[in-house]
């Protein structure tokens, strides 16, 4: 049986991997077996971006719910307690949003979980 070397389907493979990696830093755009290793690795950073983002958001949202709660007086976690208390589910990025454009909206949030001074 003959050896199979695989010609056109291995220059296609080859092309399709340097045009992932075009514009890499270094061997890493240019040496077949490095820009391999760069794709695999680039690969797996996007999916711990992906999952890190998520935290990413949550803790800004949180941030900025704690300074709007700061101007009010009231404490960041008193104030969620509050709002799981009186039932009003409202998530932590819509709550910042309010907070940000609407604070008139935000003190009657805070008003209706009871913690208005």
């Amino acid at each position: 049986m003959p050896r199979v070397k695989k010609g056109a389907a291995r220059n296609k493979a080859k092309k399709r991997l340097f045009k992932a990696v075009k514009g890499y830093h270094g061997a890493a755009g240019v040496r077949y077996r490095k820009a391999k290793e760069t794709l695999v690795r680039a690969g797996v950073n996007a999916r711990v971006g992906r999952r890190r983002k998520k935290r990413d958001f949550r803790g800004l949202w949180i941030i900025r719910l704690n300074a709007a709660c700061k101007q009010r007086g009231i404490r960041y976690s008193q104030f969620i307690g509050a709002l799981k208390k009186a039932n009003i589910e409202i998530n932590r990025k819509m709550l910042s949003e309010i907070a940000i454009a609407d604070p008139a909206g935000f003190d009657a949030i805070v008003k209706e979980a009871g913690l208005a001074k």
